[in-house]
């Protein structure tokens, strides 16, 4: 639509001050010369008034109408420009044959609000809009001499007045054969009178019009609606055909709106009634058609294997296994797998087997799975298949992480396959067994060893000594069971000895207090910690307890500050 143009005005107050303005609304006259004489003009909707007329609109694109009932309506956008007055004319032509009886007749008054009023109302039959226009008031308020009749098909009818854009007034009025309602839009009120002459008409023009009367016949509308074939197996289509004569607007109950004439191809999932409405200014029909529709539903669900093993070590599913499921169904034109919902009416489905159980322990889990084959008429079949989960949840293994100690000066360059005492050995034994459970968890994981030796002694000799102690430990953990790629080492020698306050820390966290002795003499400890290997268990970077041994039968012939006799290790 053109934009609305709106003019500035402004007004000068006085000499000194400023003008002040405000915004006009610019329009044209928009001039109507109709045929017949009694047409009416809608313009956007808004019921104006019949005969010609000249109406001043705001510039831009109107929607003019101009309706007679009897005749083919007009209908057409109109461009209004500044200066230019737009002339439209419209000569109607006629439309529709006679109208058959019965017929019945309302008469319509303004009462009170006739005083000044040209009567000019537009009436509406059975519909709000200028498609269900029929005529105005002053065509059909007249019963003395010269009639002004509305005829109508005998029936319940829905009036509305309207006049520029304002509804006036709306209700019912309910008509019989051969009766003349007349109505007061002013309160309403509503008086039924015989009309005698109504059994003598037999067909009447649609619209006939003199120089002081008016008579408007409004057709009866009429319907009807067709299914073929009317009976279906469930999922056969059926076509649907309807027809109906002096309508506006259709409607089929689950289509709407429709065409006022049609077909259309339907596959109702159950036994359906299509009620067809067709609606016009001559009332609204009824009519329907019912496609009845009737299965039956056969269907098989099967699960293979019907047992999987499942097994989980902490957050990850070591061993575990699915089934494949697999349906058909006939006659069926909708189906579901529970728990998964709607599927196919045959198909397979590959399923993982994961119990519901989340606790550590055995699993001994059925899962059930449910097909439901249904149709729209009624029809339904269930079948269930199963498959059974066995195996276990397991803890994450315990990767038991002690830093080892060794002798002073041990392992020798002589001999470097003594120096590990017993308790040492003990622990890494333990480290071993878990770490071999703790790769069925991560297959990825590795050990990381870092060895060092005290303070004593030149750096080479150091540096030598703790790759012996890296060495020893790492052979002890192949022998163990543990691949020598799942070992990384490395040996610092003196370089990075543990602070002696992170010694007093230790001393003090250790579960395994140390002897009185050893407390008074804290510079054999402080050596004493620093011969040691540490372990890294990777990718997790958990590192191994530092904690000093203080308890182990061994003990001394670690924590002692000379270097132990061969015998005294060897006997360890």
């Amino acid at each position: 639509m053109r934009p609305i143009v709106f003019k500035l005005l402004c007004i000068p107050i006085s000499t000194l001050a400023f003008a002040t303005c405000s915004y006009s609304q610019e329009t044209e006259k928009l001039k109507v010369s109709v045929y017949p004489d009694e047409a009416y003009t809608f313009v956007d909707g808004k019921a104006i008034g019949p005969g010609n007329r000249s109406i001043k609109l705001p510039l831009g694109t109107h929607n003019l109408i101009v309706a007679n009932y009897g005749f083919k309506f007009f209908q057409q956008d109109v461009a209004l420009d500044s200066g230019k007055p737009t002339i439209v004319k419209v000569n109607l032509e006629p439309s529709g044959s006679d109208v058959p009886g019965p017929f019945g007749r309302i008469q319509i008054e303004l009462g009170r609000l006739s005083l000044g009023d040209a009567g000019d109302h537009a009436v509406l039959l059975n519909g709000k809009t200028a498609n269900y226009f029929v005529g105005h008031i002053d065509e059909f308020n007249n019963n003395i001499g010269w009639h002004q009749e509305l005829v109508v098909p005998p029936g319940n009818h829905q009036v509305t007045v309207t006049r520029r854009g304002n509804e006036v007034w709306s209700g019912t009025i309910s008509v019989a054969a051969n009766q003349r309602v007349i109505v007061d839009i002013s309160n309403g009120k509503q008086k039924v009178k015989d009309w005698p002459g109504g059994g003598k008409l037999h067909a009447l023009p649609r619209f006939t019009a003199g120089m002081a009367s008016a008579r408007v016949t409004v057709a009866p509308v009429s319907s009807e609606i067709s299914a073929s074939p009317s009976k279906i197996a469930c999922g056969q289509p059926s076509q649907l055909k309807w027809t109906s004569a002096e309508t506006i607007d259709a409607d089929i109950s689950g289509m709407s709106p429709v065409p006022v004439n049609g077909d259309k191809t339907v596959s109702p999932k159950q036994t359906t009634a299509y009620d067809f409405t067709a609606t016009g200014p001559g009332g609204v029909t009824k009519s329907s058609a019912t496609v009845d529709v009737n299965t039956a539903v056969q269907s098989s669900l099967s699960a293979s294997p019907a047992e999987v093993r499942y097994r989980k070590i902490g957050d990850k599913t070591i061993e575990s296994g699915g089934a494949t499921l697999s349906w058909s169904s006939s006659n069926a034109d909708a189906a579901s797998l529970a728990p998964f919902g709607s599927v196919e009416t045959r198909g397979s489905k590959s399923v993982p087997m994961i119990p519901t159980q989340t606790s550590d322990g055995p699993v001994n889990e059925t899962v059930k799975y449910t097909l439901t084959a249904t149709n729209a008429c009624g029809g339904a079949e269930t079948r269930i298949a199963a498959v059974r989960i066995t195996g276990s949840i397991e803890p994450i293994p315990e990767v038991l992480l002690k830093s080892v100690f060794f002798p002073t000066e041990y392992p020798t360059k002589a001999d470097p396959s003594i120096g590990l005492l017993k308790s040492q050995q003990e622990a890494l034994a333990t480290l071993a067994a878990g770490f071999t459970k703790y790769l069925e968890y991560d297959p990825g994981a590795k050990l990381s060893l870092a060895a060092h030796a005290d303070e004593r002694g030149p750096n080479t000799y150091n540096q030598d000594l703790s790759e012996r102690r890296v060495q020893s430990v790492k052979d002890f953990l192949i022998s163990k069971g543990i691949a020598e790629d799942k070992i990384e080492t490395s040996a610092y020698g003196d370089d990075k000895p543990l602070e002696k306050s992170r010694v007093i820390e230790l001393q003090a966290a250790n579960p395994d207090q140390p002897a009185e002795t050893r407390v008074r003499n804290f510079r054999s400890t402080w050596l004493a910690y620093n011969r040691r290997v540490d372990v890294v268990l990777l990718p997790t970077n958990r590192e191994s307890l530092q904690f000093y041994p203080n308890s182990a039968p061994d003990s001394e012939t670690l924590w002692q500050r000379p270097k132990p006799a061969v015998s005294a290790v060897q006997d360890q």
